[in-house]
């Protein structure tokens, strides 16, 4: 006989995106089959090299770790880390935001997440946020160990690849029905690769300004897109704009993807409502603060140029805008009939398997089999591929069974395989189905 655990505990199952690498590190022959994970956006291209200097020089005598110790800094971030973030933010955008806004430096733009979510709607409130399906799953995981509930606008992916459009009359009235108290955007989108326009994100705001709520906008992705018109952000809405606006917008920031620094976990809760800041700062107290040395090796942004960062971000578009466009080619040349998204913004590209599988088909199971015991041998080598199923981006039951996401974060070596052993592994999983 043993302690019970909570109800909660009982009932959690891992995250989506990260049950495929749980499931093949359980699998008895691992230590001989090479996984590619493209299941997580876990990048694997070296960071900034100015950070990269920082970090190897931690035990130096310039550094403030010489003497080797690691105190906390002030919760809400040095204040190196916070003007590095609000750099990151300024530098494509066409007005200088930083003495409108403030932050609060986070273990990473999830800790981020749920700050906003106890911000904005509390625990067990019934207050809801409403969000776009598909959406990136922590806000699904946050939202449900808060008790937060979630009123969901939906999308679909069409057969040309596209996904539905964003209709403003929809999104009032969805509003209207269903009265949340914030309403979250991801403008260059994960898992859907969108981007979402300039002028839409303001039509949104000026929503929010009238039926008086949030305007939440997870900008990870931000300064990742293949258009020409320029990222795509709330920080871009002028007062001049949509008046009212200011006050009322919280962005989620992160140095995960465009910084090349997934392990670093840095990232931050960015408003302009004074308030929020506060009890934001309030609440992370209990948290003590964020990464240290994180926030050092990022602190390295805070000494660059405009154009320095600005560099950075388009060798960053460059090379996803070339491995995005490689591998749709040879996915469709090695699947014939699948539906591939088209990305035009972020690092992911949604593959629907419903044109070249039997009627059921269920994608969750073939990533199981994949991770579990699927392998293909190719020159004297096993390998297999680690998936996100697309059931887990969506707030709505039944949806997304027959899709996966791709996260493009292997080296180039290794995506260039992916097509192949992709078509060899359905093939092998329908065999046996």
């Amino acid at each position: 006989m043993s302690p019970s655990i909570s109800e909660h505990y009982v009932k959690r199952e891992p995250s989506s995106i990260r049950k495929a690498q749980i499931l093949f590190q359980s699998r008895p022959d691992f230590s001989i089959v090479e996984v590619i994970n493209l299941a997580i956006g876990n990048i694997s291209l070296p960071m900034h090299p100015a950070m990269l200097s920082r970090l190897k020089g931690i035990g130096k005598p310039d550094s403030p770790f010489a003497d080797g110790v690691v105190q906390y800094t002030a919760s809400e971030g040095t204040t190196e880390c916070k003007t590095a973030i609000l750099n990151s933010i300024n530098a494509e955008l066409s007005q200088n935001i930083s003495k409108d806004i403030n932050c609060v430096i986070t273990d990473g733009g999830s800790q981020a997440m749920e700050l906003m979510l106890l911000g904005v709607s509390g625990t067990s409130s019934g207050e809801p946020i409403m969000v776009i399906d598909p959406l990136y799953t922590n806000y699904v995981e946050f939202a449900k160990r808060l008790s937060t509930p979630m009123v969901s606008l939906e999308r679909n992916l069409n057969a040309d690849g596209s996904f539905g459009d964003l209709d403003i009359i929809k999104i009032r009235k969805k509003i209207e029905q269903d009265n949340p108290k914030s309403i979250l955007i991801i403008p260059a989108d994960n898992p859907t690769g969108l981007q979402m326009s300039q002028n839409l994100i303001n039509e949104i705001a000026k929503i929010c300004v009238e039926k008086d709520i949030w305007m939440v906008s997870d900008e990870a992705y931000r300064n990742i897109y293949f258009s020409g018109t320029g990222p795509s952000s709330i920080w871009q809405i002028s007062n001049t704009d949509v008046p009212g606006i200011k006050g009322r917008r919280i962005s989620i920031e992160s140095v995960s993807k465009v910084w090349n620094a997934c392990g670093l976990r840095i990232g931050a809760l960015v408003t302009d409502n004074k308030i929020m800041y506060q009890k934001v700062r309030s609440e992370y107290t209990a948290n003590l603060c964020a990464n240290v040395i994180g926030q050092y090796v990022f602190g390295a942004v805070a000494q660059m140029s405009a154009d320095e960062i600005i560099d950075w971000y388009s060798r960053q578009r460059a090379y996803y805008s070339r491995a995005i466009i490689r591998l749709i080619k040879e996915l469709k040349e090695e699947l014939p009939g699948i539906i591939l998204s088209s990305p035009g913004a972020a690092i992911y590209i949604v593959l629907d398997f419903k044109n070249i599988t039997p009627s059921d088909f269920n994608a969750s199971k073939f990533i199981e089999f994949c991770s579990s015991n699927g392998k293909i041998r190719i020159n004297s080598k096993y390998y297999t591929l680690l998936l996100s199923p697309m059931e887990g981006f969506y707030n709505q039951k039944l949806k997304g069974e027959k899709q996966v996401r791709i996260a493009l974060v292997e080296p180039e070596s290794k995506m260039k395989m992916v097509p192949k052993i992709l078509s060899r592994l359905l093939e092998n999983y329908l065999k046996n189905e």
